[in-house]
This record gives C-alpha cells, structure tokens and sequence, in this order.
C-alpha cells in the first residue's frame, strides 16, 4: 500500500514537471514569436520613411500581376495635360473663326449691292428689276405655319412618351421611328411630300404643302429636344405636386413644362434653323414663283422661300451678287428669329417663377 500510495504520489509531481515544461516551451515559441513581429515591424518602419520621401515622378503602383510598377512621369503627364489644352484651344479658335469667317465673307460681299429697292419691291421681267421682298413674306409665311403645326406634335408626342406611355416596347418602336426620321435627306422628303400633299390630297404646288413637309422634317428634332428635357425635371417636383391633390395634367402643365422652357425654345430654334436652309424639299413641293400674296392667300398658291430664290439666282441666272443679298437676309433672319425664341423662353419662364412663388 505505501508503495502505491508513493508511486501515485510521484505520477502527480511528474506530470506537473511536464505540464511545466509544455507551458514554458509555449511561453518561449510566443516571445521569439513576438520578438520576430517587432522586428520585422521595426524594419517596415524603417522602410516606410524612405517610400514616403520618394518623389511623385518615383512613385509605385500595383501592377496587373501585383507587381509593383513605376507611374507615368510627372513630366510626361503635365505634357499631355498640355497637348491636350491646346488642341482643344486649336480645334474651338477653327470653328469660331470659321464662323466669323463665312458671316464677314457673305457681308462684305453683300453690303454693296444692298438697296431698298432689292428689299421692298417684287422682280419684274417687263422692268427688268430685281426685288426679294415676295421672297422674304413666303419664308415667314411657311415658317409660322410649320411652326404652328410642328411644336403642338412635338411637344405632345414628347409628353406622352416621357409621362403617359407605360410600354417599353411601344416607347422604343416610337423613338425608333423618330430617329429614322430624322436620318431621311430632305430630298426625300421632298419627293413624299410632293405626291402626298401635292397630289394626293390636291393641294398642288403651294406652300401650305411645303409647311406640311417641314413639319414632317422638323418633328424629330422638337420631339428628342423636349423629351430630353423633361427628363432633366426632377421626380420631386411631380410627387409634391401629386401630393398637393393636383391631376396629372395639371401637374404637367403647371410644374413640368416651365421648367423644361428651355429644352422647348432651343428645339423650335434648330427646327427653325432647318426650315430657313431647306431648298430641296421645297423646290417639289412649294414651287419657285417669285408672286407676293397675303397669308392666307399665299399659302394656298406657290412661292418661292429666300433659299429657293438663292439658288434660283446664283444656278439658273448666274445673279450672284443677288444671292450675297439673299444669304445676309437669311443671316439677319435666323439672328432675329434665336433672338424672339430666347426672350419668350426668358419670359415664359420668369412667369412661372412667379407662378410658382
């Protein structure tokens, strides 16, 4: 008995001893452990001082692979930055110049002949005179009558496809069509118009069918421009408005459209722009007189616009100081008219303002 008693009092005291021996081995491995991460540390913040004093052209970027790569030069990249300034500069100088260019080539060559009695008086073959003035009422004739069929189409055909369809197929057949449309040459355009309005509804040659044809060339541009603009309203100012207890129509009519004022002038204004240069869809469809009529009467009967009679004079009767006189009236024209858009867009929009306010 004494002797198990003394073995078990040794098996104890031995397995303590080797206890001891594990926790001291482990005590060891976790300070050489230690001792190795603030070593290692030590060595990265000595490191990091001389990564930190490189200069930006020495700077390291990771690689594709992880590797770690020099960046573009300081140098190389202010060069650039450089080139790229100045051909921005150069290509902006070329269209500004080019534009003043042709405006100063077209006046200095018109000024001269420039007389009242070009601007006031119709042509005469008996007399042998020479007057645009028939010219200048049949372009204002067929532009406020383009425009007054074109901007309701538009702007609605914008405002349905913006706020009312709810049919991604249907909206992306829709746009799909409008820009087809506004990819087709006039010539085209000119041809349709001439056996659909021309002769298919008996409308002749007149330019109530050169307005019809306009309107179709024109309504691309006003439907993208103001459905582009609607889209920059923001939502908030529908669901407040929805919030009040106001329609939807009403919505859009008093919240949506003042604030897209300018998306709206700015289409009437390209549309504007194309009706003044348009020549070939006009020449099947508006015809070439040179008669001077009333508004109403004038859009029943033919008549020749200021670009129909420009290529008239400077291609059939070789009269090309007469279309230098022409392009200037065209250039005055197309200012005037950007003018009259911009300040009813200005004043339709500070009456909203005040609506609003």
């Amino acid at each position: 008995m004494s002797d198990s008693f003394s073995i078990n009092q040794q098996a104890p005291a031995s397995t303590a001893k080797a206890l001891g021996a594990l926790d001291v081995s482990k005590i060891q491995k976790k300070t050489t452990s230690h001792s190795e991460s603030a070593e290692l540390g030590s060595q990265q913040h000595v490191a990091t001082p001389k990564a930190e004093t490189l200069s930006p052209s020495e700077a390291h970027v990771v690689g594709k692979n992880g590797i770690f790569e020099p960046s573009r030069n300081a140098f190389q990249r202010k060069c650039y930055s450089v080139i790229m300034q100045t051909m921005m500069y150069l290509c902006t100088g070329l269209t500004v110049g080019l534009v003043f260019f042709l405006i100063g080539y077209i006046l200095i060559e018109s000024i001269p002949h420039f007389s009242l009695d070009i601007l006031t008086t119709k042509p005469s073959y008996i007399r042998k005179t020479i007057g645009v003035l028939p010219d200048i009422l049949n372009t204002i004739y067929i532009i406020i009558a383009a425009v007054v069929m074109v901007l309701p189409l538009g702007v609605g055909a914008a405002i349905y496809l913006n706020e009312y369809a709810t049919s991604r197929r249907l909206v992306g057949a829709i746009e799909y069509a409008i820009e087809t449309l506004a990819g087709i040459p006039s010539i085209i355009y000119g041809l349709v118009g001439m056996l659909i309005f021309c002769q298919f509804f008996g409308l002749q040659t007149s330019l109530i069918a050169g307005a019809l044809t306009l309107t179709i060339m024109t309504l691309p541009t006003i439907i993208r421009t103001t459905q582009e603009s609607l889209k920059t309203v923001p939502s908030g100012y529908r669901e407040g408005a929805f919030g009040l207890g106001a329609a939807k129509f009403r919505v859009i009519r008093t919240v949506v459209l003042p604030c897209c004022v300018d998306g709206i002038v700015t289409g009437c204004i390209l549309a504007i722009g194309r009706m003044l240069g348009e020549s070939a869809a006009l020449l099947f469809t508006a015809g070439f007189a040179h008669t001077m009529h009333g508004f109403f009467d004038g859009l029943a009967s033919s008549g020749a616009t200021l670009t129909v009679a420009l290529y008239v004079y400077a291609k059939e009767q070789g009269e090309f100081e007469v279309a230098f006189v022409i392009a200037a009236i065209l250039l005055i024209m197309s200012l005037i008219i950007n003018l009259l858009a911009n300040t009813v867009g200005a004043r339709l929009k500070a009456r909203a303002g005040k609506a609003r306010a």
